[in-house]
C-alpha cells in the first residue's frame, strides 16, 4: 500500500511546492493542510497517516504542539519537522518528543527524499515489531494482492501482514520455509502489494544457474559477444527493470556466483557481455530458500555479506504441520480445482482424522497431490480412508522400536529438540543470549528456531 503523507504549513506557496515535489518522487497519497487545527483534527478523528511533515512556526498552534497531539493520538505516525530557524535546542526538543528528523529550509530534494525514505522504513520496522509483540491477528489493507494465499492460521496471517508492510519499501526480502510451503506464492503477493506491481515479476530457480551461465542469463549479451551469439539478448536484470526479481533456492548458489550477485546488489550496476559500458537495473530482490543459511555460513558455504544484503526483511513461512487449522480450507480449494465442480466431495470423519493427523513433510504441495490422488480413486464418491495414500493411513506407533522409558512413542527428534529449547528459553525468562549460551548454539540459530516454533 502507498504510504499516506500529511504536510502541514501555513505558507500555502511552500505547501503546494512541497506537495508537488512529493508527488514527483512517486508518493501519490499526499494531503496538504495549511491550518494546524484542522490537521490536529485529522488525527483526533482516527484517520491513518504514515508520515507527517510539520512546519515549526504556525498561527494558532506551533509545530511542537501539533507533534504532541500526533504522538498522543497516533503514536505510530512518523513526524519530520521543517523550519527556517536552525536552533539546536529546538531540534533536540522535537527529537525528544518523538520526531524522527528535523530539516532546515530550504530543503534540498536529496535531503527530503532520504529523510522520508528513512522515516517510512523506520515506521515499517516498528509496525513489524508491534505485530510480533501484540500477538493479535492483524488485518491486511491490500487483501487483493494476497488473495491467492488462503489461510485462517493466526500465525500465517501475521506473516502476511509483515509481508505487506515490507512490500511498501525497496528493501530486499528473504523468505525461508520448508519445501512446498508456498514461498514463490508469497513472493508474488509481495510484488503485487508493492509500488512495482505494474512492472515485471521474474522468478529464477538459482539451482539451475552455474558460474558459466550467470553472466549471460542475468546480464544478457550483445551480438557477437561470443561464438554463436548472433543477436542481442536481454538478461533477467534488464527484463525486470523497476520490477521484482525472485531468486528461489538461493542457498544452492556456488561461492563464485554468490560473489557476482553481491557485486550487482551493492549498486545495481552490471556489464552486459560484449560491452564495456556499465548498465543499471532497478530491481527489488526477493530471495527464498529451504536451506539453513546459518549452517551454510558456519561451513563457509554461503557468504555472510550476501546474507546480510538479501535479508533486509525476513519472513518465515511455517510448515503445514504447524498450522493444521488451514487443512480444511486448503482441502476445499484443492477439491474445487481438481473436480472442476461446485460440489465438494464428502469426506468421512475417519478420512478427515487421518488428514488432520498427518504431518505433511512435503507441506501444501504434498496435500494437493494427496487430494488429487484421492479424488481420482473416489470417482465422485465420498472420500474415505481407503482412497488415501498408505503413508497417510500408516499409524505412527509401533513403526520403530519402542523408545526409552519416559519418551513418548510419537516424539520425533525434532519435537524433542523443540521441547528442550523452549524449556530452557522459558526457564531463562526468554533471554535469547543466555539461552543460546546454555544450549551451545549461535544466537541467530536460536532466533530462527524460535521463529519456527512461533516464539518471538
Amino acid at each position: 500500500m502507498e504510504p499516506t503523507i500529511l504536510i502541514v504549513d501555513d505558507d500555502r506557496d511552500f505547501l503546494d511546492i512541497l506537495a508537488q515535489r512529493l508527488r514527483g518522487l512517486g508518493f501519490q497519497h499526499v494531503v496538504a493542510e495549511a491550518n494546524p487545527l484542522k490537521a490536529a483534527n485529522i488525527f483526533q478523528s482516527g484517520n491513518a497517516v504514515d508520515l507527517a511533515l510539520l512546519d515549526m512556526t504556525m498561527p494558532d498552534m506551533d509545530g511542537i504542539e501539533l507533534l504532541d497531539i500526533i504522538k498522543k493520538t497516533s503514536p505510530f505516525t512518523e513526524c519530520i519537522m521543517i523550519t527556517a530557524v536552525n536552533e539546536a535546542r529546538t531540534a533536540v526538543t522535537c527529537l525528544r518528543k518523538g520526531a524522527y528528523d528535523y530539516l532546515i529550509k530550504p530543503v534540498t530534494e536529496a535531503d527530503l527524499t532520504l529523510s522520508i525514505q528513512r522515516a517510512l522504513e523506520h515506521k515499517r520496522l516498528l509496525d513489524v515489531l508491534h505485530i510480533e509483540k501484540s500477538g493479535a491477528v492483524p488485518q491486511l489493507k491490500n487483501q487483493e494482492a494476497f488473495q491467492a494465499i488462503k489461510t485462517v492460521s493466526p500465525r500465517m496471517r501475521r506473516v502476511l501482514k509483515e509481508a505487506e508492510l515490507h512490500a511498501a519499501s525497496n528493501v530486499p526480502i528473504l523468505i525461508t520455509g520448508e519445501s512446498g510451503t508456498g514461498k514463490e506464492l508469497l513472493a508474488k503477493a509481495i510484488h503485487q502489494a508493492s509500488p512495482r506491481a505494474q512492472f515485471p515479476f521474474t522468478a529464477v530457480n538459482m539451482a539451475s544457474i552455474n558460474a558459466g551461465l550467470f553472466d549471460a542469463e542475468f546480464f544478457g549479451h550483445t551480438k557477437g559477444a561470443f561464438t554463436g551469439a548472433d543477436k542481442n539478448r536481454i538478461g533477467y536484470l534488464e527484463h525486470t527493470h523497476k520490477g521484482s526479481l525472485f531468486l528461489d533456492e538461493i542457498g544452492l548458489l556456488s561461492m563464485e556466483v554468490q560473489g557476482k550477485l553481491l557485486r550487482f546488489l551493492q549498486d545495481g550496476q552490471y556489464l552486459k557481455l560484449g560491452t564495456s559500458v556499465d548498465q543499471f537495473a532497478d530491481v527489488r530482490v526477493i530471495a527464498a530458500t529451504n536451506a539453513d543459511l546459518d549452517d551454510l555460513m558456519a561451513g563457509n558455504l554461503f557468504r555472510k555479506d550476501l546474507y546480510y544484503r538479501i535479508r533486509g526483511g525476513w519472513l518465515h513461512i511455517p510448515a503445514l504441520r504447524h498450522r493444521k487449522e488451514d487443512i480444511p480450507v486448503l482441502l476445499q480449494i484443492f477439491f474445487k480445482e481438481i473436480t472442476d465442480t461446485s460440489a465438494i466431495p464428502h469426506i468421512t470423519h475417519e478420512a478427515m482424522a487421518y488428514l488432520m493427523h498427518y504431518d505433511y513433510p512435503g507441506n501444501i504441495r504434498e496435500l494437493k497431490s494427496i487430494v488429487q490422488a484421492a479424488a481420482n480413486l473416489a470417482q465422485g464418491r465420498p472420500i474415505t480412508e481407503a482412497v488415501l495414500p498408505e503413508s497417510v493411513r500408516k499409524p505412527k506407533k509401533n513403526i520403530e522400536p519402542a523408545p526409552p522409558q519416559g519418551i513418548s512413542q510419537t516424539e520425533t527428534l525434532a519435537s524433542v529438540e523443540e521441547k528442550h529449547i523452549l524449556t530452557v528459553y522459558h526457564a531463562l525468562q526468554k533471554n535469547k543470549s543466555r539461552t543460546a549460551r546454555v544450549l551451545g548454539i549461535g544466537l541467530n540459530t536460536l532466533r530462527r528456531k524460535l521463529a519456527f516454533y512461533g516464539e518471538k
